[in-house]
């Protein structure tokens, strides 16, 4: 065979691999779940959210998490700033739903140079049960939230988590972040879990306390950047497996600009590139730029131009993405090809990038993240913030 002819056959393969993923993570997807022996038990649980500032649908979610089918349940929201503007929504809905289920800790605990981890410390060792979730702000939590995450808890289980499943884009921008939350990362996501390599995402965590208290603590989760990469490696190192739910859980998403999109992409890359190199480095070949190149080469061997081998692979790729979403209810609409493609030509930038940068801005932090995996904030991190537990909501 020619080199023309094997370039050919290579991006044939590459493409029946991916809608072989596709199709493996339909599946997953799909799979009806029993009932687990933790949900029939349905022990009480303590749900953690750390809160930044408002969002377009803070409202929303926020209210979401209070107005759950489940039988014993409290919230617990954590503020690292008492003066932050979202606080007096988190005092609204304590008044509306009753300081005894909803309650509000102003102060964060510096264990490391993740602000989110630092919000969660005071909310987890004043959780009440043994079941915590650790939940963002901008999850939209269904009726049935908890007993979903329960339904995927077995024997071997020591974390449940769901990726985010973008939602609502209120602009182009917007829709390209739908097109890398759901058919890029959680399609990817799923298909892992489904071959036995599950990981953690820190949009949705359910921890039994005695466990993750026994080893070492929510202190633990300090020891990467990112809690979810600390969380997955804790887990594997305990001899217990991360799960996912069966469907991901909404993130609505509203107006995005594209460049602050691919900022957090860089920043996910970055942070993906440092904790599980491995697993980063083969990225590049996920998406379609390496078989479309193939193609546009060893298209003339077969007869066709270069432009029909890349309009090929695009068009088998895309086709099954969007199979995928409308079988489980991802956003699609006329303009999803478009965002797929300015994914796909925004990610090879991205993930080269996260080889040679090392600054990454997190939520107003910025942060520099060595190659060595370790990090640091640019401003130096107080030992210990002053802390106010005072639960009616007041700094």
């Amino acid at each position: 065979m020619s080199a023309a002819q094997w370039a050919g056959l290579i991006a044939a393969l590459m493409v029946a691999a991916n809608l072989v993923c596709l199709g493996i993570a339909l599946l997953r997807l799909r799979r009806k779940q029993a009932q687990s022996r933790l949900q029939k038990l349905a022990p009480p649980v303590t749900i953690v959210r750390p809160v930044r500032g408002i969002e377009t649908f803070s409202r929303e979610t926020l209210t979401s998490g209070l107005e759950l089918d489940y039988p014993q349940y409290e919230t617990i929201f954590c503020v690292a700033d008492g003066h932050d503007p979202i606080v007096p929504l988190i005092e609204e809905l304590i008044a509306t739903h009753g300081a005894d289920r909803v309650r509000l800790i102003v102060g964060d605990v510096a264990v490391s140079a993740n602000p989110k981890l630092n919000n969660c410390v005071k909310g987890w060792e004043a959780a009440r049960h043994d079941w915590v979730v650790l939940a963002d702000s901008n999850v939209l939590m269904p009726k049935d939230y908890i007993q979903r995450l329960m339904a995927s808890w077995r024997e071997d289980t020591g974390l449940v988590c769901s990726t985010p499943a973008g939602s609502r884009p209120g602009c182009f921008g917007a829709e390209v972040e739908c097109a890398f939350l759901n058919t890029f990362q959680a399609r990817w996501q799923y298909a892992g879990e489904a071959l036995g390599f599950g990981f953690a995402q820190g949009k949705s965590m359910l921890w039994n306390k005695p466990f993750l208290d026994a080893n070492g603590g929510i202190a633990a989760l300090a020891a990467e950047i990112a809690e979810d990469a600390a969380a997955t490696k804790l887990v594997r190192k305990a001899g217990k497996h991360v799960h996912l739910v069966g469907q991901p859980f909404e993130q609505p998403l509203g107006p995005r600009k594209l460049g602050e999109v691919v900022q957090r992409q860089f920043r996910w890359a970055r942070l993906r590139r440092v904790t599980f190199l491995p697993f980063f480095a083969p990225e590049i070949l996920v998406g379609p730029l390496v078989p479309a190149v193939l193609a546009a080469f060893g298209a003339p061997a077969f007869g066709l131009s270069a432009w029909q081998g890349v309009l090929a692979v695009l068009a088998l790729w895309y086709a099954g993405e969007i199979v995928l979403a409308r079988s489980v209810g991802w956003f699609v609409n006329w303009r999803t090809p478009l965002a797929y493609l300015a994914r796909d030509l925004a990610f090879p930038g991205i993930w080269a990038y996260a080889f040679v940068a090392r600054e990454v801005s997190w939520r107003g932090n910025a942060m520099k993240i060595k190659a060595d995996g370790e990090d640091e904030l640019n401003q130096a991190v107080p030992a210990l913030s002053a802390v106010n537990m005072r639960s009616d909501g007041r700094p």
